[in-house]
């Protein structure tokens, strides 16, 4: 797939999950919860909003010409030696990246109150930041 394709059906997809999380974030700071359905959307959005970033985190590293990693862990600790993304940024990217496998492979431990308060606080934008900024030209060095 050509990247400035791939790029904007991020874009799109992104834009979509981020409006999903923004309309549960309203409604949890205003009504203070959700239904179980409503928690069901939001899990499916955060793992969703998660999985396409690490797509594209693999796409920037074949599209650097660096080995692309099966661990998503890796992907991003490559993006960070690489300089596409900071390296104190690493920890945040861990643990969101755990927090997607908690839903795909966990899901009868999930803690709700830790992604409720994800989406209540906000903490879920610096990924979909990451999804909008272009390719062309993110793999290489920040700054």
């Amino acid at each position: 797939m050509r990247l400035d394709i791939y790029q904007a059906e991020t874009e799109r997809l992104s834009h979509e999950q981020s409006a999903l999380l923004a309309e549960a974030k309203h409604k949890l700071q205003t009504e203070h919860r959700l239904t179980s359905l409503e928690q069901a959307g939001v899990l499916h959005t955060v793992q969703i909003l998660i999985e396409n970033a690490i797509g594209k985190a693999k796409h920037l590293l074949k599209a650097a010409d660096e080995p692309v990693p099966t661990s998503a862990y890796d992907a991003f600790a490559s993006l960070a030696r690489i300089g596409t993304i900071k390296p104190e940024d690493l920890p945040e990217w861990n643990a969101i990246i755990g927090i997607r496998n908690r839903i795909v492979h966990d899901y009868m431990n999930i803690d709700m109150a830790i992604i409720l308060n994800l989406v209540s606080t906000g903490r879920y934008q610096f990924v979909t930041d990451f999804l909008m900024r272009p390719i062309s030209g993110e793999a290489k060095p920040l700054g």
